[in-house]
């Protein structure tokens, strides 16, 4: 019947919205779940959930997704795991600093130091990353890293460059996470954006050298950025999507969260003059709160 018809397109509608919407806030969640929306490269990698020592069946998934993801196969995950003469990696120091090294000479030195660590390319993020820990949490995490001393991705090298500059109470640490395209695929990055003196910078991993370290020479938010929206443009990525969160507190004690999404920036719907705004009122909401928080 015409009315029953009408009756089931009426119903459809809102369906077909909630499915929608709920699609839309699956992709949020699935981007707030961690580095780079579970890829490595636009291939889904795996997040070790049992801590370390790594469990057998874990090890074993690694290895599996190896050699699938590996251009050899499974030549090249024959070939370490049967290797008897292996040659000892080198485990990084964690740096320690004098009272009177300068705060950008620390920055190198820690950023020197997550390079050591390396970026990891097996396909499996060896730490759990939840957001939604405490600091403190987070803190402890950071502390079994430097432990271990594995390879990490982008967002480990966050948590432990917050933990690295918790004593550096002249800095002001904050997340920034991109999201961009390229070739079909959307690929999420983070790094640590830092504050000091009035000049931003950033610290971090990635396969990209110029998706890292940034010293603290930036006299806006917004030029820093620019510099990695350009990084980015020199890779053929195209910038979607900026999130910035709050500056992060100095005390590894905290039972905060990270407020890890502040501001949402959509650059192309901003376009550039009104996008370079957005950045600059985040970066005076910063300022407040540390104005609000000394008073």
């Amino acid at each position: 019947m015409p009315g029953g018809k009408a009756g089931g397109a009426d119903g459809a509608a809102p369906r077909q919205r909630e499915a929608s919407e709920g699609a839309a806030q699956r992709e949020e969640e699935q981007e707030d779940d961690g580095d780079e929306d579970l890829r490595d490269g636009g291939v889904p990698f795996f997040v070790n959930r049992g801590g370390l020592p790594v469990n057998e069946p874990t090890w074993e998934r690694m290895w599996r997704h190896v050699a699938k993801i590996h251009p050899e196969g499974e030549k090249v995950a024959q070939r370490i795991r049967g290797a008897t003469d292996l040659p000892k990696i080198p485990i990084p120091s964690v740096p320690a600093f004098q009272l009177s090294t300068p705060i950008p000479e620390r920055l190198e030195a820690i950023q020197r130091y997550i390079r050591e660590l390396q970026y990891n390319h097996t396909g499996t993020q060896f730490f759990e990353i939840k957001k939604s820990r405490p600091l403190t949490g987070l803190m402890d995490l950071a502390k079994e890293m430097t432990k271990e001393a594995l390879p990490i991705k982008c967002l480990e090298a966050v948590i432990l460059g917050i933990y690295l500059t918790n004593n550096m109470t002249t800095l002001e640490r904050f997340p920034i996470s991109f999201k961009t395209h390229f070739s079909g695929n959307y690929f999420r990055h983070i790094v640590l954006g830092v504050n000091f003196g009035g000049r931003y910078g950033a610290l971090g991993i990635s396969r990209r050298e110029e998706l890292m370290y940034k010293a603290p020479t930036f006299r806006t938010l917004s030029e820093l950025v620019f510099d990695f929206e350009e990084a980015y443009r020199r890779c053929w990525h195209t910038l979607k999507k900026v999130k910035l969160g709050q500056y992060v507190s100095h005390d590894p004690h905290s039972v905060e969260q990270i407020e890890w999404k502040h501001s949402i920036l959509d650059v192309e719907k901003l376009g550039h003059e009104d996008f370079r705004k957005e950045l600059e009122r985040h970066a005076r909401d910063m300022r407040l709160k540390v104005s609000q928080d000394d008073w």
